[in-house]
């Protein structure tokens, strides 16, 4: 053996049982094992017997070779769970031939399966009542994780991560039993920033007197995003893409020049959003902040298939809508009036795929309207284009595809603390529950008490988790009716309500000043959350004139996904989400989408549909849709037929209107047309 053995750097001893086990390493690898008996002699303890183990067998050596193997050692190290009596037996052992052994502390784990981890205080971990070597301390972990079901590599790398920073073990299991420990669950904290903006004053504003009198009535100084607008043509009639965080007031930019452009008779104000929830909020609060001074009507449109135009007056001085209801009245020719000001708020619906083409033509559409007016009549000078959003992954390619000018403002007034933990879908709720009552019981340094907007897929769950919450709380969602909707909004907005469990209804801005937003899943329906629509909706979390810093619990369910179309598991979703980049906003055309936007532009604008096609932010294929359309019958050269006029008014999809005319045809039901359509788009 001391022939074979030509360098050792480390000979580990320790006890077992009464029984001495050596290891021998070279360049951080173990050579091999031994056990060592010590016989009792004149001179003291001395080796008796030294068998080389090789799995369960042994093989008997000289005892000598033991001595040989010692001296050859740069170092010779006795593990500290060696009972002190070992310790000293073997100490004499080695002092009989001059060799010299520090006690050092070691992995148990390790050590009973003839493995040297030495331990320090940066490396031990916590485990019951020892201390275990990171390696044997992320295998129970993994043992724990089995028995919860898999989690994904980045999951299980947040988890191992997290152990070596705290190294306590139970902390860590803990977390997966539901355990709100805020040091764990914290994933980062998005710190509260300020850009160095040369604030505007009020009385500096040339605006008309109704609302220069009220901008000064309330504020010295523009807010940052506000002034940047202005030095940046606002009021110059410069079309903007407004970039900015949740609650930084890019609202007002919209505002302020659509009103002044109103007052002084430069045309209608129309204010479009995606969802008719924003839309009834946004008329409430025009109503409530201008209505003193302009007439306020709101068009959404009853649906897809009913319009029955309800409280929408065409010569209103300022038209809430959504972008449905607006887009509507230009597919059937209604006559908005002279248009001085369009403001879209939520402009990154474009990416989306089932709507982001629909928003893609309506813009289009209302330049053509508007350029069409302009050539009608000769005091009417156009509209100005504002877009609103708070993510954007490509802002400088979106402004320049709008043609608007970039005013982009990345403060965030406040910081906001992320956190994550894992629970199935029973402990999300009592979690949920905790949160809530734990954010409601704490009061902001303005006065506020804390309160919660908690995400979920469903309505039907929406109810569930309401149902479940020992403080006062409401679902909130499209399925409930305005004067419902209102409810809930004012009895948050009077801190009566400590959450509200709501879908994407408030995902796109619903004023409800949350201090705490929970994501009960990274799903809305049956698709995963973008990154850019978990930032829309975690930026929720927070407002400064009543929190003092925003705060999101991400409630993850290990290796769950809610419908069979989704690849991924819940756990993947999140950390992609947390640390994904956002996405660009470009429109996306198939040929459904190109189809149903080429009808709406030969409905709209005849012959000059090619130019409307060709000034959308998408690629469409317009040659390829007006084929389509002629072969469908939807258009007789550029004129829409019945049929075409009929699928463009009601939105309908070339595959939607086709079944629709087959269960006519053969006098289906309504309800079996219906779930015809319901399966058509399903597959």
């Amino acid at each position: 053996m001391s022939r074979q053995v030509q360098q050792v750097d480390t000979l580990f001893l320790h006890e077992s049982q009464g029984d001495y086990y050596v290891v021998v390493r070279r360049d951080d690898q173990r050579l091999f094992r031994a056990r060592l008996d010590l016989k009792e002699t004149s001179a003291g303890p001395r080796p008796g017997r030294f068998r080389i183990k090789d799995g369960s067998s042994e093989e008997p050596r000289n005892p000598d070779e033991f001595v040989d193997i010692a001296r050859m050692a740069d170092r010779i190290r006795i593990s500290e769970q060696t009972a002190p009596e070992h310790r000293d037996r073997l100490r004499e052992a080695l002092d009989g031939y001059q060799l010299s052994a520090k006690v050092v502390r070691t992995c148990r784990i390790c050590a009973s399966a003839g493995r040297y981890s030495p331990l320090t205080s940066e490396t031990a971990i916590k485990k019951d009542d020892e201390h275990v070597c990171p390696d044997c301390a992320k295998q129970e972990l993994e043992r724990e994780l089995s028995y919860q079901g898999g989690l994904t590599s980045a999951a299980q790398n947040r988890l191992e991560e997290l152990l070596l920073e705290v190294q306590d073990l139970e902390r860590i299991t803990n977390l997966l039993k539901g355990e709100l420990d805020p040091d764990l669950t914290k994933f980062d904290t998005i710190s509260a920033t300020t850009d160095e903006v040369d604030p505007v004053p009020t009385d500096s504003l040339d605006l008309h007197p109704g609302i220069q009198n009220m901008l000064e009535s309330r504020f010295d100084t523009l807010l940052p995003v506000q002034s940047l607008a202005v030095e940046n043509g606002l009021l110059e009639g410069e079309d903007q893409l407004v970039v900015s965080a949740t609650a930084t007031g890019k609202t007002l930019v919209g505002e302020m020049t659509g009103i002044d452009r109103v007052l002084n008779g430069k045309g209608t104000m129309l204010f479009l959003v995606p969802l008719v929830a924003l839309a009834n909020q946004k008329h409430e609060d025009f109503e409530e902040e201008y209505g003193d001074m302009v007439d306020v009507s709101i068009r959404v449109g009853a649906s897809r298939v009913k319009d029955n135009g309800e409280r929408f007056d065409p010569n209103a001085d300022v038209i809430v809508g959504t972008y449905e209801g607006i887009d509507h009245a230009l597919r059937t020719g209604r006559d908005l009036g002279d248009i001085g000001t369009v403001v879209i708020d939520e402009v990154h619906t474009l990416k989306e795929e089932e709507r982001g083409h629909r928003l893609d033509g309506l813009i289009s559409r209302l330049k053509h309207y508007c350029e069409q007016r302009e050539q009608e009549r000769r005091d009417y000078s156009g509209a100005q284009y504002i877009y609103l959003s708070a993510t954007v992954g490509n802002p400088r390619e979106l402004a320049e595809g709008l043609r608007a000018n970039l005013v982009e403002f990345e403060e965030r007034p406040i910081p906001i603390e992320r956190h994550v933990t894992f629970a199935d879908q029973q402990e999300k709720t009592r979690l949920e529950n905790k949160l809530v009552r734990r954010e409601f019981d704490s009061e902001s340094s303005k006065g506020y008490r804390g309160q919660t907007i908690i995400f979920t897929n469903s309505r039907r769950r929406c109810h569930e988790i309401s149902r479940k919450l020992e403080y006062e709380s409401a679902a909130y969602h499209a399925g409930l009716d305005y004067g419902q909707r209102k409810a809930v909004e004012r009895k948050f907005g009077n801190q009566d309500l400590g959450a509200v469990v709501t879908t994407a209804a408030l995902a796109a801005g619903v004023d409800f000043p949350a201090s705490q937003v929970i994501f009960d899943t990274l799903a809305m329906g049956i698709e995963w959350l973008s990154v850019q629509e978990f930032h829309q909706m975690l930026g929720r979390a927070g407002r400064p004139d009543y929190h003092d810093k925003g705060t999101v619990y991400v409630l993850v369910e290990p290796d769950t996904s809610y419908h069979s179309s989704m690849e991924m598991s819940e756990d993947e979703v999140a950390f992609k989400l947390l640390k994904g980049e956002m996405e660009d906003v470009r429109t996306v055309y198939d040929e459904r989408a190109a189809v149903e936007e080429t009808l709406a532009n030969v409905t709209v604008a005849g012959k000059g549909a090619k130019r409307l096609n060709d000034r959308m932010l998408g690629d469409v294929p317009t040659k390829h849709a007006l084929g389509k359309l002629l072969q469908y019958e939807f258009i007789d050269g550029f004129e829409p037929t019945d049929l075409g006029r009929t699928v463009t008014s009601h939105f309908l999809s070339p595959g939607d209107a086709f079944t629709m005319l087959d269960g006519i045809r053969k006098d289906k039901h309504p309800y079996e047309i219906v779930a015809d359509i319901e399966l058509q788009d399903e597959f």
